[in-house]
């Protein structure tokens, strides 16, 4: 698949100025990430096979609800010299689909011989089998199957109302891969909140989860009266308060996960006398505490933490179906591009948005720290030399920030957003200034088109931290 031009693996090292998928040129970036200079972003990609392409194409998602999403897009004809590329456009355009939206069957009206390959991809690759296998038998509990035929179902999409209640003594937690957060919250006033740091991804017993997770409930009640609802914000996919699919019970065995850790926080809701109680993809909660706090609606929120949420709001202030789980959407499109550790894919957010980019960018950077070294600890020292203007520090900022400005420029492909509300750990101090200044520079220079429609907005420094646990409170209607 891979012709001339084509980095090889490990060698991201920019000594090439493009790379070149079946005649097709990665262009790249105006303004390279200092410390990722084999970046080949994929909005400019996209747009550069966008003004090429004039074969239509269309692709439906279907959900397990019944939802089904079109999207239409040009690839390139067959008599085109980077033809041969078509069938990577539409493999990464449907990773990104798949993990924005979600869909159990893929239907897609274009020509045969791509829609085969697609099926065969997602059965023979390690990567599709991934994805197959979470969006099919994990996510909505259905075969995962692409579907080759012009006669599509119907678009037909549900919108709903999310949070916003405040009355009465709530508690709302936050739960993210390197701490938990928990605010107890009166008639919509934060009386109380904690963080507290854990490590549960390789946590196998469910009753630690449990017993952890109630600990930071007891604690939030202890600043109450009484509780009258409770709501979640935890990393992972959750369907009617149930675990689908979550990196925070990645220890925990198959037999058990589906035997406990499925019904986790129904058992919480119980132990807590059957009280309101919700849980949902802490993205969306990033994305209602934005559009509470900005007080506008069609907001995209993202959160830099041990790994990358996101959420959305739509122009009519309500919450979709969407998956929008963004970590493992690919934004460089560089097939030597950094390797997510569970989808084992290339180029995924995850990668450039949250702590996980931290081990890989010290060394480059001229840092070093102690082997083993946790990544939550690694960026406290990054934080900690930021504060003091260390110069090496900054540059894991700018990198981080110049990636972040072409995904957001992708990103805008695929949400019909005005304002964009940026957290998380990763976030927190100096460094986040430094992440926001180039990633408005980006498309300042690249996207002139969205630098004037897209407003960047950053919370208050403790917001960016429990401002997710406060807004999941308001979760459970009363």
């Amino acid at each position: 698949m891979w012709r001339k031009g084509f980095l090889p693996p490990g060698k991201n090292d920019g000594s090439m100025a493009c790379v070149s998928i079946e005649g097709f040129m990665l262009r790249a970036p105006l303004l390279p990430p200092p410390l990722e200079p084999g970046f080949r972003p994929a909005a400019l990609a996209c747009r550069a096979f966008a003004a090429e392409a004039s074969v239509p194409v269309c692709i439906a998602l279907e959900q397990a609800d019944g939802s089904v999403f079109h999207f239409t897009k040009h690839i390139l004809p067959p008599h085109h010299a980077a033809a041969g590329c078509n069938f990577f456009y539409l493999e990464r355009l449907l990773k990104f689909l798949l993990w924005s939206r979600g869909g159990f069957r893929v239907y897609f009206d274009g020509p045969p011989d791509l829609g085969a390959r697609l099926e065969r991809y997602f059965k023979e690759t390690a990567t599709g089998r991934f994805d197959a296998d979470i969006m099919g038998e994990r996510i909505y509990e259905r075969p995962f199957t692409v579907v080759t035929t012009k006669d599509l179902p119907p678009p037909r999409a549900t919108t709903t109302p999310l949070g916003r209640h405040w009355k009465g003594c709530r508690i709302g937690f936050d739960l993210g891969a390197s701490d938990r957060k928990a605010a107890a919250v009166q008639e919509g006033r934060a009386v109380f909140s904690e963080e507290t740091v854990w490590n549960p991804v390789p946590q196998a017993d469910p009753q630690w989860h449990f017993d952890q997770i109630m600990d930071s409930l007891k604690r939030a009640a202890e600043h109450l009266p009484r509780v009258d609802a409770i709501g979640g914000s935890a990393a992972g996919v959750y369907v009617n308060n149930r675990v689908r699919v979550a990196s925070l019970f990645r220890g925990v065995p198959a037999p058990l996960f589906q035997t406990r850790v499925n019904t986790l926080f129904l058992e919480l809701k119980r132990a807590w006398g059957g009280i309101p109680f919700e849980v949902v993809n802490d993205g969306e909660v990033t994305a209602l505490a934005g559009s509470m706090a900005l007080e506008q609606d069609a907001v995209l929120g993202i959160a830099m933490g041990s790994s990358l949420a996101a959420g959305f709001v739509t122009p009519e202030g309500n919450i979709t179906s969407w998956l929008n789980e963004l970590a493992f959407a690919p934004v460089d499109y560089n097939p030597a591009a950094p390797v997510d550790e569970w989808s084992g894919d290339h180029g995924c957010g995850a990668q450039f948005f949250s702590q996980q980019c931290l081990g890989r960018w010290l060394p480059a950077a001229g840092l070093e720290t102690p082997a083993g070294l946790p990544l939550p600890e690694q960026l406290k020292h990054v934080q900690a030399l930021m504060e003091k203007g260390d110069e090496r520090a900054e540059k894991i900022y700018h990198t981080i920030g110049v990636c972040f400005g072409y995904g957001v420029a992708h990103y805008a492909e695929f949400y019909d957003f005005k304002h964009i509300l940026v957290l998380g750990r990763v976030t927190t101090g100096r460094g986040g200034d430094v992440i926001l200044r180039h990633a408005k520079e980006v498309l300042r220079v690249e996207f002139p088109e969205l630098a004037g429609r897209i407003a960047f907005h950053v919370p208050e420094e403790k917001d960016k931290r429990h401002g997710q646990a406060i807004a999941a409170a308001s979760l459970p209607a009363t």
